[in-house]
């Protein structure tokens, strides 16, 4: 049985797709997940399944379109994926309120896009990653997930520093 975090992109977000934990966690064990756990509303799990990360993501998409009608992107990393995600951060860690992780469902085909007005926001493709330093605010960047994924033609979800952290102490406990 190997654990995962997995992540939701775009539930409990301005009222749209709401979808109560209690009901997540539900359902999640109803799918036949274990050891389920979430943290805040915004569509974070931690779980253990001897399925593939794929199988995970189709399932559980699958079951929140039946139970909650909503067509909900679904990624899933494995914990060496997830530390590896933070170790390779490539930007200055001196104020956690400018960091994010941008999860990739599948890996990027290029290393770079161009994306006009950014300043001093600053991002690094790498892989099924993209990192991104926001000294302006993330309420002020242009670096966002929908831009990702138009440019990258992926699906993308953000978390930021201290959730990524946060997640990976809850999934080593």
């Amino acid at each position: 049985m190997n654990k995962y975090i997995v992540l939701l992109r775009g539930i409990n977000v301005s009222g749209k797709n709401k979808i109560p934990m209690a009901d997540l966690r539900q359902l999640l064990n109803d799918l036949k997940f274990h050891n389920v756990q979430t943290y805040i509303q915004s569509g974070n799990i931690i779980l253990e399944s001897d399925k593939s990360k794929l199988e995970i993501c189709q399932k559980i998409k699958g079951g929140i379109a039946t139970k909650f009608g909503y067509d909900v992107p679904v990624i899933a990393r494995t914990i060496p994926e997830w530390k590896k995600a933070i170790a390779s951060y490539p930007f200055l860690k001196d104020n956690s309120k400018i960091i994010a992780f941008v999860f990739l469902n599948k890996k990027a085909s290029v290393l770079k896009i161009e994306v006009k007005g950014i300043n001093n926001d600053n991002y690094h493709i790498e892989k099924d990653m993209v990192y991104i330093y926001c000294p302006s605010g993330f309420g002020k960047t242009k670096l966002t997930n929908n831009l990702f994924e138009k440019k990258l033609n992926v699906i993308a979800t953000t978390r930021n520093y201290n959730t990524t952290l946060k997640l990976l102490e809850l999934a080593e406990k």
